[in-house]
């Protein structure tokens, strides 16, 4: 009886959020996504028979059977909600307070079955095995440092400010231009190696070494040119001077 009592309580939670989700979405989401979270691509809706009542078209995809994955991370990496349509998903500060994203996530899972936030495991990856599989699968686009990159009509960000439950939401969803890859593409264990490689890429043990903002071999190249140029510069003052002598 007790149980069957606790479990009536976390439906009706559950539900309570889902309907104050269901407001926040109208609020900030539904102008892209469709009222009913459906989508909206290029779809009018709103307005009335009336001439003076407005008509929208939207510019969102449908959210039914996205689940909780996908509403988790773009909404806690302050990808959505956009400040524009046709613009590059940025991390920036949090527009919805952190009650507000637990609503409208639960809500959006709520549209249809789909993943639920993933739990990774870092500490039972492999930096090594990390390292190449990022290699393999990351470093053309995020260096290979995670330090971000270019390519065509997209800036791959930084990895320095990802948490481990958003690198492995991102692997799984690909967001914007990234490539979604699946636990068959990717493992689950896999994907614990290159959160580990990962957070040792955004403090790497420079033992002895000099860093020079660890991004790569391109600063490395450019001091040892300065150094060398300035030591050919030194040495060849000390013999025109003796030759002049």
């Amino acid at each position: 009886m007790r149980l069957v009592v606790v479990i009536a309580a976390l439906t009706l939670a559950g539900s309570a959020a889902a309907a104050d989700g269901k407001q926040v979405f109208g609020r900030y989401c539904a102008s892209c996504h469709g009222p009913d979270g459906a989508g909206s691509t290029g779809q009018r809706y709103g307005g009335g028979a009336a001439r003076n009542q407005s008509v929208q078209t939207g510019m969102g995809p449908s959210l039914h059977g996205v689940g909780a994955l996908a509403a988790d991370f773009y909404l806690r990496t302050g990808y959505m909600p956009l400040k524009r349509n046709g613009i590059q998903p940025r991390r920036s500060r949090l527009l919805l307070s952190s009650a507000q994203i637990d609503a409208l996530v639960r809500y959006v899972s709520s549209l249809g079955k789909g993943p639920a936030v993933p739990r990774p495991h870092p500490e039972r990856g492999n930096v090594s095995e990390g390292m190449v599989l990022f290699r393999s699968h990351c470093a053309g686009c995020h260096q290979i440092v995670a330090e971000g990159g270019y390519v065509t009509n997209a800036v791959p960000p930084a990895l320095g400010d990802a948490t481990p439950t958003q690198i492995a939401e991102a692997v799984r969803i690909g967001p914007y231009v990234m490539p979604k890859f699946s636990a068959k593409a990717i493992s689950d264990e896999q994907l614990d190696s290159i959160i580990r490689y990962v957070e040792y890429a955004n403090h790497p043990d420079n033992r002895g070494g000099w860093s020079l903002g660890n991004i790569g071999p391109v600063p490395e190249g450019l001091v040892s040119w300065f150094i060398a140029g300035s030591a050919l510069l030194g040495v060849c003052l000390v013999i025109g001077k003796r030759l002049h002598g």
